[in-house]
């Protein structure tokens, strides 16, 4: 399979400013306490799991997750991500890979977390992406998706001193409960923070239960 340009220029990307946008954003967990207070929520939703944090970058929401109690383990398309991830998380398990492509078994996973990452797939690409993380949760699993609100795209072309290619898709929630509804998915939860600190825009917590065929709540 042909690889998207939009996946290779994010890994590539993300390669480059690795060590710097893990630097600069260390400390995330402890200076945002109440998307903290709602992944603590989320991990008493899915128990001990099994979690796949998709899109783990340097593995910060993975290893928070996994103080939980959570059995996680994270994807992502960066081995510069990656070597930090393991670095700092040695007893959790990482992989190279896409959200495009995701090798778990059907029906395998209590819950899944697109924590930022779904901002670099086109809303094109996104039923696809959705179907795969529908195919991979057991019935009436959890997923967790946040991201920036807005409505038009930022494209970075330089980060941390380096020359990037990325695009960051904002969107608003009731575009992504929709694509989610579509997917088969009910939005059980939606959260809406303002900017903290230097953050441009306000973010976004969707929490949504796979919806089996069965299901008739």
């Amino acid at each position: 399979m042909i690889e998207p340009d939009f996946v290779t220029t994010t890994r590539d990307s993300y390669d480059k400013i690795a060590t710097g946008y893990a630097d600069t954003f260390a400390d995330d967990i402890q200076r945002l306490p109440l998307h903290t207070a709602l992944l603590s929520w989320f991990a008493d939703l899915v128990g001990d799991g099994p979690v796949l944090d998709v899109g783990c970058g340097p593995g910060r929401t993975t290893g928070f997750l996994h103080s939980r109690g959570v059995d996680i383990s994270g994807v992502d398309l960066s081995s510069g991500f990656l070597a930090i991830a393991r670095a700092e998380n040695p007893g959790i398990r990482f992989t190279q890979g896409s959200m495009l492509a995701l090798d778990q078994p059907d029906g395998s996973l209590a819950g899944l977390v697109a924590n930022y990452s779904l901002i670099h797939i086109p809303d094109e690409v996104l039923p696809e992406v959705l179907a795969g993380f529908h195919r991979v949760l057991r019935p009436r699993g959890w997923l967790w998706v946040a991201f920036q609100v807005g409505d038009v795209p930022r494209h970075h072309t330089e980060g941390f001193g380096h020359p990037v290619d990325l695009v960051f898709r904002r969107r608003q929630p009731d575009a992504v409960a929709t694509f989610l509804t579509e997917a088969g998915f009910d939005v059980r939860t939606r959260v809406v923070r303002e900017p903290e600190a230097n953050e441009p825009t306000p973010n976004a917590i969707l929490v949504a239960r796979k919806r089996p065929e069965s299901d008739l709540d």
